[in-house]
């Protein structure tokens, strides 16, 4: 019972940084039908500017996080406005092929500008483990689980409660219907790359606490996971990507304690196809038809 509340604890602050990486996916989708394959190097670059401002500017972690978000939501936006609004009428095979010419790009160039070696994340917050009946958890798992959590209920209010909020619900209905009543739809698309990468950013740093190392290529494998959460949990829907993405997370851990670590990317996939094959919407998704 022990070693399963243990999982459980490290399965949920991991599944958290997976939730707020499957939301950027989710609501990208959800807006212009587009998966983003570059989302995961967004969250490499949030890991890179927290490594570098805790490092040389000397920011705790509240400011890292917050500049993390900030750098991120405008390096999402720049890449929407240069690399796929052009696109946006183009088949999706297009949008998707410049999408992973994107991630390339960002990997590349940051390979070239600072070397490909894994670098230390700076501890900025100096780890302290409690005990509660023979589990362990620490202060930092404590942390990316708070802050996951608020993030995600703020994007919700977000979502749910504001005037962008709502002409982000119209645009993934509708376009069309809500350009007709007065829904700037480019700055629409922009405000949700603006959202779902300022997430990425902050997922970044907070996995650069959690596992102590950042590298360029830190984005792949996590961003792949992070979609395959968005998938299980229902793509376009966001409970669904947080949902998917604790299950990942879950998953995961749960492999590595009965001692199968070098095969817990093949159950996240396993596990994938399992649910497409019995929910093919996702666990939250809807069945739309399209007429042909």
């Amino acid at each position: 019972m022990q070693t399963l509340l243990q999982q459980l604890i490290n399965g949920l602050s991991l599944g958290s940084i997976y939730a707020l990486l499957a939301l950027g996916y989710t609501m990208v989708y959800g807006i212009i039908k587009l998966i983003n394959f570059a989302h995961g190097d967004i969250y490499m670059l949030g890991a890179f500017w927290g490594y570098y401002v805790i490092n040389y500017w000397h920011f705790n972690f509240i400011f890292a996080l917050l500049s993390a978000m900030l750098v991120c939501a405008v390096s999402g936006v720049i890449i929407e406005y240069l690399a796929y609004r052009p696109l946006r009428h183009s088949p999706r095979i297009a949008a998707l092929i410049t999408a992973i010419g994107v991630s390339y790009f960002l990997e590349n160039g940051m390979s070239y500008l600072y070397g490909s070696s894994t670098r230390s994340f700076p501890q900025i917050i100096k780890q302290v483990n409690y005990h509660f009946g023979g589990v362990q958890i620490s202060n930092i798992q404590i942390l990316i689980l708070v802050t996951a959590c608020l993030l995600m209920i703020l994007l919700q209010l977000i979502i749910k409660r504001t005037k962008m909020g709502r002409a982000m619900r119209a645009v993934s209905v509708d376009p069309d219907a809500a350009e007709l009543v007065g829904i700037n739809i480019n700055r629409t698309i922009s405000f949700t790359f603006a959202l779902g990468s300022s997430m990425a950013g902050a997922a970044g740093v907070l996995i650069g606490l959690y596992y102590n190392s950042i590298d360029p290529l830190m984005g792949m494998t996590p961003g792949i996971k992070a979609f395959v959460a968005a998938v299980v949990g229902g793509i376009g829907s966001v409970p669904g990507a947080s949902l998917g993405g604790f299950l990942i997370g879950l998953l995961e851990t749960g492999v590595q304690a009965i001692g199968l670590s070098a095969y817990k990317d093949a159950a996240v996939y396993l596990v994938l196809i399992i649910i497409l094959l019995i929910l093919p919407a996702g666990i939250f998704g809807k069945n739309t038809k399209e007429k042909v």
